[in-house]
């Protein structure tokens, strides 16, 4: 199965739909529970952050042209998890400076076949990205071979077919359009061929209304036997529809099954070369083991903080009811991100990392790093109102986490 990322320009009324604020007629409501949502920030909320770093670094406002917000779509596999989508952010931001701020995975899109009357989904998922540049705080700007990075990079985290070219994808677009055209003319003229056939045929012969005149001559009545040659045009015309559209549907029935025969036989050729190299050689599996473990562990980090602005009352729970929301939590990130157990028990078998993880769940992290971020600003404040020459790292935006 083939996959695709294409950015642009974020709508006014982006978290409205990507996060089902309101019903859609074009959503199958029973299928929406199945979507999964992720936000670490208001779009609103991040356009005021960039709106003064800009004019923080640059001395200018910024641009009203300018697109700071823009938002992709990316196909997704059906299995596609939150934590993949968490890994791609991390690769595009580590080899684009593409920061995701907010996920939404959709499995309630899609249509329903013409010809089977079969539901045919549409599985995607919608990036919403700050596009800005934390260097010169203006947006970002992309070459061509970096577009065709990001298919790459969606290919690889995602483990699907990176989609063709657009040149390659048209072409294929215009030898498609000849196929189907020689189709029908094929089909036209074997329509052709059986009236032919027919009005040749001693069938035919049954058509023509003939009657006897006063001397006993066999003379052909014009009126009846027209109208039954019309007749049986009409009759084959309909059954020659019918088998025509009988046919195409089969015909596309097949070509489905085929391509995604052809798919599953690509995933399971990837797979097998992936594990064969996993067990034969250490070095790469201790380095594809750590990689997994850190995204494990990302997802975790990313649910957790999540999790924790839903829970009420969070300030005034003991350690027990704190290590019951975690649970919880684990439980819930482990069943979505199709994560084993055993990789959890690794990961908070490490007691530095899970000491880490249980903080990101404390009030009083929360109000510490809060309480850091207030004395960041304000020794800001008073670097630049005693003129002092400090260098500013880009991370220092306010409100951003690296």
């Amino acid at each position: 199965m083939k996959t695709s990322i294409n950015f642009k320009a974020a709508k006014s009324d982006s978290e409205i739909h990507n996060f089902r604020k309101k019903s859609f007629d074009y959503i199958r409501k029973d299928l929406t529970h199945k979507n999964e949502y992720w936000m670490e920030q208001k779009i609103a909320d991040q356009i005021q952050k960039i709106e003064s770093y800009c004019k923080e670094k640059s001395g200018r406002k910024l641009q009203k042209n300018a697109m700071p917000i823009r938002e992709a779509v990316v196909v997704i596999k059906e299995n596609t998890t939150m934590q993949d989508l968490h890994n791609l952010s991390k690769r595009l931001e580590e080899e684009l400076k593409i920061r995701i701020f907010q996920i939404a995975i959709h499995k309630d899109e899609g249509h329903y076949d013409k010809d089977t009357k079969e539901w045919k989904p549409n599985y995607h998922a919608h990036l919403v990205a700050d596009w800005q540049d934390l260097q010169t705080g203006k947006t970002l700007k992309h070459q061509s071979f970096h577009y065709s990075k990001m298919q790459d990079l969606a290919a690889e985290c995602l483990e699907m077919e990176r989609g063709i070219s657009g040149s390659l994808a048209r072409l294929e677009a215009v030898e498609f359009k000849i196929k189907k055209k020689e189709e029908d003319l094929k089909i036209l003229e074997e329509r052709y061929q059986e009236m032919q056939q027919e009005m040749e045929s001693k069938k035919s012969e049954e058509l023509i209304v003939k009657e006897s005149d006063f001397l006993g001559f066999q003379k052909i009545k014009t009126d009846k036997t027209i109208e039954n040659y019309k007749k049986a045009i009409k009759t084959n015309n309909i059954q020659l529809l019918k088998n025509k559209t009988e046919l195409e549907s089969k015909e596309k029935q097949i070509a489905e099954l085929n391509t995604k025969i052809e798919s599953l036989k690509k995933e399971v050729f990837f797979f097998k070369s992936k594990n064969s190299t996993l067990l034969t050689n250490e070095t790469v599996f201790a380095v594809e083991k750590k990689k997994y473990l850190d995204s494990v562990e990302n997802a975790l980090k990313k649910a957790i903080l999540q999790g924790s602005i839903k829970i009420p009352n969070l300030q005034n729970l003991n350690d027990a009811e704190i290590s019951d929301k975690m649970v919880q939590i684990i439980e819930k990130t482990s069943k979505e991100n199709q994560i084993p157990v055993s990789a959890i028990e690794e990961v908070f078998g490490n007691s530095e990392k899970q000491i880490n993880l249980f903080s990101l769940l404390r009030f009083d992290y929360r109000e510490n790093k809060a309480s850091e971020q207030n004395k960041n600003n304000s020794m800001k404040d008073n670097s630049s109102n005693t003129g002092s020459q400090t260098k500013k790292l880009p991370e220092e935006r306010k409100g951003f986490k690296r």
